[in-house]
């Protein structure tokens, strides 16, 4: 019997699942070994049984924490997608403001008729079983890990800096070209796309294991940036993660 698998979506834009709808070569092969039971950006049916369950989004209100145990107690397997389910992402950046502030802003006067908490990951809500990273996922990291997790595998999980992804593409570093990037302590697999592109990096895949923080704070200050500009810099994407840079 086929697996099946449910994709949700919390707190996002829902690009990450556009992405797995982009992967239409691979697509075919990937259905041949699953079932896909539930996914509200393609599908009008759903379901309340299956064994993998991929998130999209942060948690940021009281009534998602509930879907995301009930959700736990459902699936065999519990798997974050992009950079709002991993690390929290833009949705953080309201983390640091009275969450009654937030909503006025948002909603105005109907403020009242919404409910809203400090936004945070999926791992800080319930466990865990793996996590692919981005803003959006990369759908090639994606039908790989679908693959090996469908053969009883663990997913490979980069852990090398955006740097090393930066050095092999040939790119020119961004800061000899007076700008500021947070690949030194990014966890790639990317293979640096936004530099790549003209752009620098923000971050938006988390950090690698054991990242070298005290020397990434090195290298933007010499750059020119303030402590208070590397923290707005860092919580683009991973204010969750604020205390590491303090």
């Amino acid at each position: 019997m086929k697996p099946k698998v449910a994709v949700f979506d919390f707190t996002c834009c829902e690009g990450c699942e556009l992405q797995i709808l982009n992967c239409e070569e691979e697509m075919p092969d990937l259905i041949a070994t699953l079932d896909i039971v539930t996914f509200r950006e393609a599908m009008t049916e759903r379901s309340a049984y299956y064994d993998i369950a991929f998130i999209d989004g942060a948690c940021s209100r009281r009534s998602e924490m509930v879907m995301l145990k009930e959700i736990r107690e459902r699936a065999k397997m519990v798997i974050p997608i992009g950079a709002c389910a991993c690390v929290g992402g833009v949705n953080c950046l309201k983390n640091s403001y009275p969450m009654d502030e937030v909503l006025k802003a948002e909603y105005g006067e109907a403020a009242r008729y919404y409910d809203t908490i400090p936004a945070r990951p999926i791992s800080a809500v319930i466990p865990i079983d793996f996590y692919i990273p981005g803003c959006p996922i990369v759908k090639e990291e994606f039908i790989r890990a679908a693959q090996e997790i469908l053969a009883g595998k663990v997913p490979y999980q980069p852990n090398d800096p955006v740097c090393a992804e930066c050095k092999i593409a040939g790119n020119v570093c961004v800061f000899d070209k007076g700008m500021t990037c947070l690949g030194p302590v990014t966890r790639g697999g990317c293979k640096a796309t936004c530099v790549t592109s003209g752009a620098t990096c923000w971050g938006c895949r988390g950090l690698i294991d054991e990242p070298n923080i005290n020397a990434e704070k090195d290298i933007l200050e010499k750059a020119g940036l303030s402590v208070e500009d590397i923290i707005k810099q860092f919580n683009l994407f991973n204010a969750c993660q604020e205390s590491m840079w303090k």
